[in-house]
């Protein structure tokens, strides 16, 4: 079997999903070719595990203080260039198109009719999952940005519905650091994340950003570039992460319990449809706005416990390879048999095995 993976470089969740399953494609001797979209190529970082990827402009949404732009967001996309994209990706070579939400290799697959599969967090929000903030432009984004012939969805929790849970890569264990917090907000600009730590004196930040330190940056705060292992590193050894609400920097702290401060990406309701599960099944605390006594709150609470995934590369290549495509419940209650949840999570929902 011969697969196109398209995925979607918007942020680092996608490629985080994507570097479990493309080990997981290797073991099981799968050939495999890889497209990202939604930034420059320049812009990706440690992307060995993808060989010669290919990387087309796609569709990507801009932000601004922490709030989706609407205007910015169609200043920055060229929909002639995708158009031209979408026409000249040939799939005759390919048996199978995995999308996880990238537009291009999706539309393609459709136009040319072939089996195209999508794994995303997106597709959870076609279930009976927690959601607030929806709009109708929303699901059309939903039903119209990357269509898929079978959509899979992920989430932290299955809701009674048929959903898989997260991919998430092994991280290696790291003594927690008393005080030490990672900060991760990447739709904040760096003045108001270094305004929001000055006071809080007492503990260590460590942050992670796409911007340049900001001046007269406080001595209790690290500011750090993009690095993959160092990343990996602060989380397994922080006492709690600040970030905002996208799903797989979420799904990594849950696993090595990590308690979460939440900060989403106002306008965009799959952050604010993320922050409202977790707050129901009780795994995170969020501020709607970047306030240092929120935060300070916040550094008292207490530890949570870890939750307990199965590694889901090998699961989804397995099936993938059976092709038993149209059996979409067995794959997810053989997931969450797999899976150790939180005895508070275990009455919330009821799933059918």
């Amino acid at each position: 079997m011969r697969i196109l993976y398209g995925v979607q470089g918007t942020g680092n969740g996608h490629l985080t999903r994507a570097r479990v399953i493309a080990p997981a494609f290797a073991r099981a001797g799968v050939e495999v070719d890889y497209l990202f979209s939604g930034r420059p190529r320049e812009k990706f970082f440690d992307m060995e595990d993808f060989g010669d990827f290919q990387c087309k402009q796609g569709l990507s949404f801009s932000a601004h203080k922490g709030e989706i732009s609407l205007l910015r967001t169609a200043r920055d996309n060229n929909l002639l260039a995708l158009w031209n994209d979408i026409r000249s990706l040939d799939l005759s070579g390919y048996d199978l198109v995995l999308n996880d939400f990238e537009p291009v290799s999706a539309w393609a697959a459709k136009q040319q009719g072939k089996p195209c599969i999508g794994i995303s967090h997106q597709n959870a929000f076609n279930h009976n999952v927690p959601i607030t903030g929806d709009r109708w432009h929303n699901r059309l984004i939903m039903k119209y940005f990357a269509p898929t012939s079978i959509a899979l969805g992920c989430h932290w929790h299955h809701f009674g519905c048929d959903l898989l849970p997260p991919f998430i890569e092994e991280i290696a264990p790291a003594a927690t650091e008393t005080g030490k917090v990672l900060v991760y907000l990447p739709f904040e600009d760096a003045d108001d994340i270094a305004e929001l730590l000055a006071p809080l004196t007492d503990n260590h930040f460590v942050v992670y950003h796409g911007s340049a330190a900001p001046a007269d940056l406080p001595a209790h705060v690290q500011w750090n570039g993009f690095c993959r292992e160092g990343f990996q590193y602060d989380l397994a050894s922080c006492c709690g992460v600040i970030c905002s609400a996208g799903f797989e920097l979420v799904s990594e702290a849950l696993v090595l319990g990590k308690k979460l401060l939440l900060k989403p990406l106002q306008g965009q309701f799959e952050q604010l449809s993320n922050v409202l599960a977790l707050e129901l099944l009780g795994a995170a605390e969020s501020m709607k706005t970047l306030s240092p006594e929120r935060v300070a709150q916040w550094l008292h609470s207490p530890e949570v416990e870890p939750i307990v995934y199965p590694q889901m590369g090998d699961v989804l290549v397995q099936w993938l390879l059976a092709r038993r495509w149209d059996d979409v419940s067995g794959l997810c209650k053989q997931a969450w048999a797999q899976a150790k949840l939180p005895e508070a999570w275990q009455h919330k929902w009821a799933y059918a095995y």
